[in-house]
């Protein structure tokens, strides 16, 4: 980190989403029901998944996946959202900020990657059905799962060496509610073009190469379904890629907003509230989403409750 680092700036204070005490207090509110939200639904699918053999398959083991790195992603962040809101001195240290750097790009470049990877097995289970068992086999998921989590360490790893490697010296207010990389960059005392070059280069990695993927997965799922012969199908198929395809632009739309555009001085009340979706909303959304509605989910709950 350097040493100019260390005997600079201990700790940072977030100016936070609002000033007004009245506003804070029902975003205190807004905020506790979206966590609990996320982390109820979440835990839920991770339980139902592992319990029920029904659910042992490709599709629900990269769920499991997703839903643990969401109920992370968020626990990274809102619960000291939760607390800030009801603090006066809204401060956090220095090594804390690295922290929660570190954890939130390693838990959302992992659901970046994973989203793309859950679009592959989706391409594969409507395009390919006959071949499915074949492609995607235990070792293959393994494998795509944990390609999932290393390329998020790396990105995580690349991010958080170049934004905490600048100075920080004098300015220690932050315009935002949580510590990551484009709102620490109008701290620093230094020019950061190469800092924000790498990460731009990390978000193409990142985010636009596994959107890429998912656009390309679904054009194709898309394509298959218009030849189907059941009306039924086709509607239950338009249903489920149009419902995740939310999610995916809601998710890297803002990500991308965020991290793939020349850094500004100043943190605009529109860079805030575009940092809410991918941060709290998302990891709410995507256990309703991409399980809750299933059926398959539904009956192994059923099932859990009958017993």
């Amino acid at each position: 980190m350097g040493q100019e680092n260390q005997s600079s700036v201990t700790e940072f204070v977030f100016l936070g989403l609002s000033q007004d005490a009245q506003t804070q207090v029902l975003l205190f509110f807004l905020f506790l029901t979206i966590y609990l939200l996320t982390v109820l639904g979440n835990l839920l699918i991770i339980v139902l998944i592992h319990i029920d053999s029904r659910l042992h398959t490709p599709m629900y083991f990269f769920l499991r996946n997703l839903s643990f790195v969401d109920f992370c992603f968020s626990t990274t962040i809102v619960p000291q959202m939760l607390f800030h809101f009801l603090a006066k001195k809204k401060t956090i240290s220095f090594v804390g900020c690295a922290t929660q750097i570190v954890m939130l790009l390693l838990f959302g470049c992992t659901e970046c990657a994973l989203l793309a990877v859950m679009s592959y097995d989706r391409y594969v289970a409507v395009c390919k059905p006959l071949h499915y068992s074949t492609i995607m086999t235990q070792g293959l998921c393994v494998q795509l799962a944990i390609g999932s989590w290393a390329s998020g360490a790396f990105v995580s790893l690349v991010d958080t060496t170049f934004t905490l490697h600048l100075p920080y010296r004098g300015n220690h207010i932050i315009n935002h509610f949580f510590c990551e990389p484009p709102a620490l960059l109008k701290l620093a005392s230094t020019d950061t073009y190469n800092t924000e070059m790498a990460i731009f280069a990390m978000g193409v990695v990142i985010l636009l190469a596994p959107v890429s993927l998912i656009l390309v997965s679904y054009w194709n799922i898309i394509s298959t379904v218009i030849h189907m012969q059941s009306g039924e199908g086709r509607l239950k198929v338009f249903s489920t890629c149009g419902s995740h395809l939310i999610v995916v632009v809601l998710f890297y739309g803002s990500a991308i907003f965020a991290y793939m555009r020349p850094n500004s001085k100043i943190m605009s009340e529109r860079d805030k509230t575009i940092s809410v979706f991918y941060s709290a909303v998302t990891p709410m959304l995507n256990p309703i989403i991409y399980s809750l509605r299933n059926k398959d989910v539904k009956g192994a709950f059923r099932r859990v409750m009958a017993k």
